[in-house]
């Protein structure tokens, strides 16, 4: 029996990860919830998963909660709460899937504690790889990843040895707005950008698909998890997303993990690993899909990717100075304070004006998000 405590609950990860665990209730128990502020949905979840305790890490929102609920379940609120979630002694598991830079201190704090990672959050590797890896080889735990595509690859490696793997290759949809030129995104909105043609994803992450900023991240990521080169990872664009992504060998072997766009899978494989448990969600009928196609990305119309693969290349301060400042960008966005094409302008912007601190400690780390934060918002009010 696993023992989870889900950082994240109320997102769409969050959500899935609760399904998953319903549908196993012999092997796994969520044990603890937190998230931010989404107190009535939280309730639901108290009520659904019974957890020990339960957190909203904005003080408002708990006392709503506090006030309306009388169960046995405790409510605890801040970073304190917070902190207590990812490293609780009734635990062996944490689910990482709080949204961007707030995921990396809870995360390091439960490797400290011993707990293994499934880790949902792709921004706690950009913005401290070396850190979070470091950590988890000290500590002597397991990190998993949930992500569609580092799943896919991390499943795609069993096929054969470290020293014969040439490249890897993810995957990426292309989002709302493949096949379209820079020309064309003057003016999209976010409607257009929320309309995601495969998957059903928060609406942060989904803007990031549709700049293909998510998918820069993602190559970082699968750096720092894997031990790869930048040089050994590519992306490619299969908008049909059912590829998850690919490992290509040194004898021209290329192996790749293939599912319906149904995060449910990639969830149960990181908490179930090294088994696979026979609960089965979305079946895939390649029959019914058909043709799967593959094309190159669109570099100049989708600067983001580049701009972030750039960053993780230069290392150091510089990957969490990107997601700092996308972050921002992109919630500028949500609230309709920039246009679409601000988003690669801010992050360039604030990536090329930053000092690279080259090996960096996590106070490093936290004072470069919040000057790359501030310097962004500078970018934004001046638009």
């Amino acid at each position: 029996m696993k023992n989870i405590s889900l950082l994240g609950s109320t997102g769409s990860i969050g959500r899935q990860t609760i399904d998953v665990a319903l549908a196993n209730p012999e092997k796994m128990k969520i044990r603890v919830l937190a998230a931010h502020s989404s107190d009535k949905l939280m309730e639901e979840q108290i009520n659904l998963v019974q957890p020990d305790f339960a957190v909203l890490t904005d003080p408002e929102a708990a006392k709503r909660l506090t006030s309306r609920y009388h169960g046995k379940t405790e409510i605890l609120t801040g970073e304190e709460g917070l902190l207590a979630a990812a490293t609780y002694e009734g635990i062996d598991t944490v689910l990482a899937s709080m949204v961007g830079y707030a995921g990396l201190r809870p995360t390091m704090a439960a490797i400290k504690k011993g707990k293994h990672i499934a880790l949902a959050n792709k921004e706690t590797l950009v913005a401290g790889g070396s850190l979070v890896m470091s950590a988890i080889k000290e500590a002597g735990v397991s990190l998993t990843p949930v992500d569609s595509e580092h799943s896919a690859i991390f499943q795609s490696l069993r096929g054969g040895r470290e020293n014969e793997v040439k490249r890897l290759l993810i995957t990426a949809s292309g989002g709302p707005f493949r096949g379209k030129k820079r020309s064309d995104l003057e003016n999209v909105t976010l409607a257009q950008c929320l309309n995601h043609p495969n998957w059903s994803m928060g609406k942060k992450i989904t803007v990031d698909s549709s700049t293909l900023a998510n998918k820069g991240l993602e190559v970082i990521e699968a750096h720092w998890l894997f031990d790869m080169p930048y040089e050994k990872i590519d992306v490619v664009v299969h908008p049909q997303s059912i590829v998850h992504s690919l490992v290509e060998f040194c004898d021209g072997s290329v192996i790749a993990q293939l599912g319906e766009p149904d995060m449910r899978l990639p969830i149960q494989y990181a908490l179930s690993y090294p088994e696979r448990y026979p609960v089965a969600f979305d079946q895939l009928d390649l029959i019914r899909h058909g043709t799967l196609t593959f094309e190159a990305p669109d570099m100049e119309a989708f600067p983001s990717l580049g701009i972030a693969i750039e960053c993780g290349k230069a290392g150091g301060t510089l990957p969490c100075v990107f997601n700092a400042a996308n972050e921002e960008a992109v919630y500028a966005f949500l609230e309709d304070k920039i246009k679409y094409l601000d988003i690669p302008y801010i992050t360039n912007k604030v990536t090329q004006a930053h000092s690279n601190i080259l090996k960096p400690t996590i106070e490093d780390i936290e004072a470069c998000d919040s000057a790359a934060r501030e310097e962004a918002r500078k970018i934004i009010s001046n638009l």
